[in-house]
């Protein structure tokens, strides 16, 4: 296939674009490069620099199979400063790409939603048929291009696919997280182990869970990356499936900083701080749908397994001496 990739110059795009081109697929790259790295760009990919609401329908004019559109503004408290970034960078911008897939009769697009679009869930795990009741600026206009999707496969004739996951972890050889404002508790984590941080912030150890901390799902980039392609196989023309991506199984901030001393050798020192707004007690997902339709299984879940990739990525590209 013919694919074209927005935000494959970032941390899950670079990994989806290495899979394509490891597959065998033709893969065009479209990243302004706000938050990605030219670096990040897999070999045997083409990289077009540029903007998605106005680079996309040039190459879509020129013949595409599928779109993954993991292009996004991703950062919660962001989006609750800054709404209107959001409803313009992600919203106003896929919308011009659905227009421009619609012109070109592109026939499948697989969307990178998130599990934000559920908001505080009352009960876990967390099915696609839960209701969607986002908390912050960053879901609702997830959930806003969901319904777009919606409607565009039903009245074109789109095959639609969202993918809703968790927590992204893990590393793909030279593919993996190195953004500017981190929020992520792995790679946060591990900027300690490397001296970049004094310390990790546990946002309260009064939780309702074993240890106190909250307890989240991870899922390894590599597995929701293997996803992304069976979407694309899978997607109908006029139906818009969604599924959750997760492990299915849950571990919590202390578990998650215990693996991060096992696997770097550092004591990692912690500062527990108050609770978040709007942070659940637990979250996990249920991928159920997605192993019935799709035949997804994920295989790297192991907590150290995933700590234990993102540290290499992290000694070889992340330290003061990497490269």
């Amino acid at each position: 296939m013919r694919v074209l990739v927005t935000g494959g110059a970032g941390y899950l795009g670079s990994v989806c674009a290495a899979h394509l081109v490891e597959a065998g697929h033709d893969v065009v790259v479209l990243d302004d490069l706000s938050t990605g790295h030219r670096d990040a760009v897999p070999d045997g990919c083409r990289f077009v620099e540029g903007d998605v609401a106005d680079a996309a329908e040039p190459i879509l004019a020129e013949g595409m199979d599928g779109v993954l559109h993991l292009a996004a503004k991703s950062l919660v408290g962001e989006s609750m400063e800054h709404p209107e970034l959001y409803w313009q960078g992600n919203v106003v911008t896929t919308f011009r790409l659905l227009e421009a897939i619609r012109a070109h009769g592109t026939p499948r697009l697989v969307f990178s939603s998130t599990a934000a679009t559920y908001g505080e869930p009352e009960q876990v795990p967390v099915t696609e048929d839960t209701a969607t009741r986002p908390t912050n600026t960053y879901g609702a206009t997830k959930l806003a291009i969901d319904h777009a999707i919606t409607s565009y496969a039903g009245a074109h004739g789109l095959a639609g696919v969202s993918l809703r996951y968790f927590n992204v972890a893990g590393a793909h050889d030279r593919f993996g997280e190195r953004h500017a404002v981190e929020t992520h508790l792995i790679p946060i984590v591990l900027q300690v182990a490397t001296g970049r941080r004094a310390s990790v912030q546990i946002y309260g150890e009064d939780w309702p869970t074993p240890d106190g901390t909250c307890v989240r799902d991870y899922i390894h980039v590599d597995d929701l990356a293997e996803a992304h392609l069976l979407a694309l196989e899978h997607a109908v023309p006029k139906q818009h499936r969604i599924y959750n991506l997760g492990s299915g199984t849950g571990f919590s901030v202390r578990e998650v900083i215990d693996a991060c001393r096992a696997v770097t050798g550092h004591p990692l020192p912690t500062q527990v701080a108050p609770r978040r707004p709007g942070d659940p007690a637990v979250l996990i997902a249920s991928s159920e749908r997605a192993r019935d339709e799709l035949g997804w299984r994920p295989t790297r879940t192991d907590l150290n397994r995933i700590v234990t990739d993102a540290w290499r990525f992290t000694q070889r590209y992340l330290t003061p001496d990497a490269g």
